[in-house]
């Protein structure tokens, strides 16, 4: 049965490095597009199940992040 929470969790890893791809071929418009996207979509909610937008939005910042450290003059 293990075996079966590990493919689980490869393919949600998969998804998530899927999704880092496809953030960084975006431009800085479209980030902040999809970031105010998900945003809206992640408001609170009320439920027994994770909330996948909070993930998204999460890894949106995270590549803004790094493409905009802070204290780097443009």
């Amino acid at each position: 049965m293990s075996h079966l929470t590990s493919i689980a969790l490869q393919s949600d890893e998969t998804h998530l490095e899927n999704l880092r791809e496809r953030l960084r071929k975006r431009t800085d418009e479209e980030l902040i597009q999809f970031g105010k996207l998900v945003r809206g979509l992640s408001a609170p909610r009320v439920g027994v199940s994770p909330d996948p937008w909070r993930v998204q939005l999460q890894l949106a910042r995270e590549e803004w992040r790094r493409r905009h450290p802070k204290g780097e003059k443009a």
